[in-house]
């Protein structure tokens, strides 16, 4: 399925900063890129890299700029795996590849530690990591709020369970936070979305199960086979659009996600899953 993804954000320049920008589609077995531009106006001095995760960067100097605007846009090409995963057993930990232990642990967003006696309150009695994920999303939907503007850049999982409110990076947060204390390697995923309504940036979370990352969305807002990967990470600080080092702040942000020409879209959503799981393979899997 080809995506037209598109991202154009306007920048207030207080004084001289450096920024790391993501908004690059990954690129890996399950995502080609078909073609791609990136550019900032005024133009200014950056250099491209990725990290481990394979999420790919910007890295720029605002220089003596006051303003400045960043433009991204891309056709992707993206491959959907669906699989029955019902009756999946959890694997022990023991047995976990080590590329996904560090997903086991609790991060800056994510305090799993803290959510344990919940999570296995709430989940624990279930049988397979698969019923375990699709009840925390379905807890998740029905008892947060989703209620744009009402959590900003520190609002972690804890803050999330308590205040019962939040939005699409605070329900993926709670999501990996709860699968995590009960021993099931999650992580951040952060792309670009199908049909989203508003147009936005968008996170969910990737949950490990028979040896597959498995996406799963608690705001059911994204169709789970519409979505562009933009970066994953342990949470939000692995994988934010931008990172200011300095005085920079945004003054206007326009999202799009379109699909490619002659293509026909069947949507596959969090709330009619049934048994099965997506998969949508990473740069790092």
């Amino acid at each position: 399925m080809i995506f037209d993804v598109a991202a154009e954000i306007d920048y207030a320049v207080g004084f001289r900063s450096a920024m790391i920008l993501s908004l690059h589609a990954q690129e890996s077995s399950s995502q080609k890129i078909l073609k791609e531009e990136f550019s900032i106006e005024p133009k200014v001095a950056f250099t491209e890299f990725r990290d481990d995760h394979g999420n790919r960067f910007v890295r720029l100097d605002t220089a003596n700029r006051t303003q400045l605007t960043v433009r991204y846009a891309a056709s992707v090409d993206c491959i959907f795996d669906v699989q029955r995963a019902d009756q999946i057993a959890a694997t022990p930990v023991t047995a976990l590849d080590h590329p996904a232990v560090p997903y086991l642990f609790p991060s800056r967003y994510c305090q799993s530690d803290r959510l344990g006696k919940l999570a296995w309150d709430l989940f624990g009695n279930l049988e397979t990591p698969h019923d375990k994920v699709m009840k925390i999303t379905e807890w998740i939907h029905d008892n947060v709020d989703y209620v744009p503007g009402s959590t900003n850049a520190v609002t972690s999982a804890y803050d999330t369970v308590t205040q019962r409110v939040g939005v699409c990076r605070d329900f993926a947060h709670l999501g990996i936070a709860l699968c995590r204390a009960l021993n099931i390697p999650a992580r951040y995923f952060t792309g670009y979305a199908y049909e989203l309504q508003p147009p936005d940036f968008h996170a969910c979370f990737e949950c490990l199960i028979g040896g597959n990352w498995m996406v799963f969305d608690a705001t059911r807002l994204a169709h789970l086979n519409g979505l562009v990967r933009i970066a994953t990470g342990r949470d939000a600080a692995d994988t934010a659009v931008a990172s200011v080092f300095g005085s920079v702040n945004p003054t206007r942000m326009k999202v799009s996600c379109d699909l490619g020409r002659n293509q026909h879209f069947v949507p596959i959503r969090s709330e009619k899953l049934g048994p099965r799981g997506v998969s949508i393979a990473a740069s790092a899997d």
